[in-house]
């Protein structure tokens, strides 16, 4: 198996870290330790048999790691049979169409998917959203492997704990997983909020868990929850997290169910009965803040991290508004077939303020967790989103029928998509650290 470009840079892996920590920004690069990285000079004579083993060594290396050589000298090559991708020029978003090696599943090869993003099942036209490859300047994403994986999710609990966003991208893991194991070797269960997918001969599992505050809320049933008023309770997580007790790696997200206005209802008692007279509202940051700060301290007092791994994913963009990128201003994602090619694209769906919430009690905690930064390699996708082609789950209305724009979901995302790439940041995430 081939090794990322952090095995080679030995005295400088902070480049590497670097470089994953900040996809979202086209210039991080590996290069960038490439100074300190220096060699003893060869004696100045050697024999014949010598020079030719030392030769012998080094392209057999740039052979076998030719990406990762790549990710070192900053020149971009491919092996010879490789087919020529398609790839933005110098300055757009970072990305290449790779059909021969992207998607990695076939959507109808994977029965885990929801039908409310098996996009080609309900008619979808067009494809190429399936196609696109995240490929940071000057340095290269290890390739997913699904049975190193595997391998070292032995004897473990894998969870992805949060909305539906996330429940999509515990999917997208089954699937770029499901695919090397034996048909009478998986399960998949639910219980009220909880999905366990079992991998038996790995004694391995990977589940998700409905909690779209995290905290505990009025919108925890996993089935009915679109309730107007939301509430939350930010200093309350129990209710959830006995059912995490235990994971040795835990996934969270919780953004899209905060943004529902300025302020959010916050109750300070037990919900249910009249609770009302317990009953504030608070600014939606600060509120967010509350609820982050109390899920790391669940995190202090619970996971050892000498064998723990807690990531957390950052926000998930929609593409409401094709205005934003300077599209017809009555329309939105729906028609949407390639990627937005402005490298300095930011939509007003993703908050910078709640990011910097995400930021600030990161940088004042001592917990040890790793964002998952997924939110500007998402802004480009405004073909990837679901559209129309989802299940309904409610009768469309003539008039809905007539604009189609109308009722287009640009929220959740196409299987197989984008949330695949977000799975290939994870896994460099984990095992290439």
């Amino acid at each position: 198996m081939r090794r990322p470009c952090d095995h080679f840079i030995k005295k400088a892996p902070e480049a590497f870290n670097e470089c994953l920590r900040h996809l979202e920004s086209p210039t991080k690069s590996c290069v960038a330790g490439r100074g300190s990285m220096k060699s003893s000079p060869p004696p100045r004579r050697r024999n014949l048999r010598t020079r030719l083993f030392v030769f012998s060594v080094v392209a057999f290396a740039i052979v076998l790691y030719g990406e990762d050589f790549t990710c070192i000298l900053g020149t971009p090559f491919r092996r010879a049979d490789d087919p020529p991708p398609q790839q933005q020029e110098q300055g757009g978003a970072p990305r290449v169409y790779d059909e021969p090696s992207r998607p990695h599943y076939r959507e109808e090869d994977c029965p885990y998917i929801q039908p409310q993003l098996t996009c080609q099942a309900h008619g979808r036209p067009d494809a190429g959203y399936q196609h696109w490859r995240w490929q940071p300047h000057r340095c290269s994403l290890p390739r997913f492997d699904a049975a190193l994986m595997l391998e070292k999710l032995r004897g473990k609990r894998m969870m992805f704990v949060g909305d539906s966003l996330n429940r999509g991208q515990f999917v997208s893991m089954v699937c770029l997983l499901h695919r090397v194991i034996p048909e009478h070797a998986k399960s998949m269960e639910s219980f009220d909020s909880l999905m366990v997918f079992t991998a038996k001969d790995y004694n391995a599992t990977i589940e998700f868990y409905w909690a779209p505050f995290l905290v505990e809320s009025n919108s925890d049933d996993a089935v009915v929850h679109r309730i107007k008023e939301r509430i939350v309770r930010p200093g309350s997580i129990m209710k959830h997290a006995r059912h995490w007790k235990g994971a040795d790696i835990v996934v969270f997200n919780t953004y899209l169910w905060w943004m529902a206005g300025h302020k959010m209802k916050i109750l300070r008692g037990p919900l249910g009965g009249d609770g009302t007279k317990n009953l504030t509202e608070m600014v939606t940051e600060d509120a967010y803040r509350l609820a982050l700060r109390r899920m790391l301290k669940w995190v202090e007092k619970n996971m050892d991290p000498r064998r723990t791994r807690v990531f957390f994913t950052s926000m998930s963009p929609s593409h409401h508004s094709s205005k934003e990128w300077g599209g017809d201003p009555r329309g939105n994602c729906y028609n949407e077939t390639t990627p937005i090619e402005d490298a300095t694209y930011w939509g007003t769906s993703a908050s910078k303020s709640m990011m910097q919430v995400i930021g600030d009690v990161f940088e004042a905690t001592g917990v040890p967790i790793t964002l998952l930064n997924i939110t500007q390699l998402s802004e480009y996708r405004r073909d990837a989103h679901t559209q129309i082609y989802k299940k309904q789950w409610s009768p469309l209305t003539p008039e809905q029928l007539a604009n189609p724009t109308s009722y287009a979901d640009c929220i959740h995302w196409c299987l197989p998509g984008l949330q695949d790439t977000w799975n290939e940041l994870l896994y460099a995430k984990l095992f290439f650290p």
